[in-house]
């Protein structure tokens, strides 16, 4: 399980930092040096922010941040997979032409929010594997990197494979967002159900408190 939140938020990160100049390229046709730098917008802050991920999961839980990592990436990588689209209406005036599709500007945002939230997974991740395992914490690391890096290794390559096929270079995000599909869904059946709402356990409902 945590090898496969790990591939998300440090495989998909690693993924998406070797992605991003080429999407940029060929999606909005920006100069290589442009796109380089708005590419850093999503690979800076998912480094640097990685200890104030753990900060928030020392205090709240890897549990809590994990979660909220993974919705915040679910809802940015929805929109993230929506291709740019064209379609035609006929109105009584004659038909219409309508575009919906993300702008350079939405695009990078939605990027920034995402490398912050996965620099918070990276580390609460790895809080998990030292509240779990914490007798053999140097040997569930190396397991749960070693995911990481092979997501890093292997993302990029079914990305290229997945726009040869469909010729839409957002289903690179499509196939991130369904293993963000599965990370939740994995997370609430072994986690989110398993929490005792009500019970011997449960703190009674109090006005005083």
């Amino acid at each position: 399980k945590y090898c496969q939140y790990y591939s998300i938020v440090f495989g998909g990160y690693v993924a998406l930092s070797l992605w991003m100049v080429q999407y940029y390229v060929g999606e909005f046709g920006l100069d290589i040096r442009v796109a380089a730098l708005l590419a850093a917008c999503f690979s800076l802050p998912g480094g640097v922010l990685r200890a104030v991920g753990g900060v928030m999961s020392d205090k709240f839980g890897a549990h809590k941040v994990t979660w909220w990592v993974l919705w915040v990436s679910w809802i940015c990588l929805f929109l993230l997979s929506y291709p740019q689209t064209d379609f035609t209406v006929a109105t009584v005036d004659g038909p219409r032409t309508f575009h919906i599709g993300l702008n350079v500007y939405l695009f990078t945002a939605l990027m920034f929010i995402l490398g912050i939230a996965w620099a918070f997974g990276k580390a609460s991740v790895f809080k998990y594997i030292s509240d779990d395992f914490p007798k053999n914490i140097g040997a569930i690391s190396g397991i749960v990197g070693l995911a990481g890096g092979l997501g890093g290794f292997v993302l990029p390559i079914l990305f290229g494979a997945l726009m040869d096929i469909t010729g839409i270079r957002s289903s690179a995000f499509m196939l991130m967002y369904g293993v963000v599909w599965v990370s939740l869904i994995w997370m609430y059946w072994t986690e989110v159900r398993q929490t005792e709402v009500m019970g011997a356990n449960a703190k009674p409902f109090s006005l005083q408190s």
